[in-house]
């Protein structure tokens, strides 16, 4: 006899097929549909470690500001895409781009790009999509010059700063904790 649950179980999204691309003043418009479904982080349009002149922004001009930054040619992230669609974001740029994201940072610093955040879809988390984009955002960062990535991720079971990864994903990959940031994040940096 049938398993009752088995049409019932969510399926793991497939993978195959899913490309990573930069976002730029062309693909820009993936990355507003994928930003404005339900669901999506369209409350921080990915602002809030950005520089910005005031702290309570809406959300209208949250976007605005994005846009601006990209139409400028500002590095911001890639986007994965399945068959033209975006389904998962993450942020990936260079420090200097981001307002200060640790006390122990040191400006003077160069050469170096962080990871900020992911945003997977419900959908489609719990199938490696984070995993595949922090892979094609270290790919990404390095490609284009850094010197080193820095990243800021929780340990799982922090209440908050989820959307920045999870500490083992980034282990796994040769990243070093060199400080924290706060009392959740930790400061890890990879270098080829």
């Amino acid at each position: 006899m049938p398993n009752s649950l088995q049409g019932s179980q969510p399926q793991k999204p497939d993978l195959a097929g899913i490309r990573f691309v930069e976002v730029t003043q062309k693909t820009r418009g993936r990355f507003e549909t994928l930003f404005e479904q339900p669901g999506a982080p369209k409350y921080c349009w990915c602002m809030a470690w950005r520089h910005s002149s005031r702290e309570h922004i809406q959300n209208d001009e949250k976007k605005r500001m994005m846009t601006a930054l990209i139409d400028v040619g500002t590095p911001v992230g890639i986007i994965a895409e399945l068959d033209g669609k975006a389904v998962g974001w993450c942020s990936v740029a260079p420090r200097e781009t981001y307002r200060r994201l640790s006390k122990q940072q040191d400006d003077s610093e160069t050469g170096i790009w962080s990871i900020a955040c992911f945003y997977v879809p419900r959908a489609w988390r719990g199938g490696g999509l984070a995993s595949a984009l922090l892979d094609a955002a270290i790919d990404h960062a390095f490609d284009r010059g850094a010197g080193i990535v820095e990243a800021y991720p929780v340990d799982e079971a922090a209440p908050s700063y989820r959307f920045m990864g999870f500490r083992d994903m980034f282990v796994a990959r040769g990243f070093r904790e060199v400080g924290t940031a706060g009392t959740r994040r930790h400061v890890m940096r990879l270098m080829r």
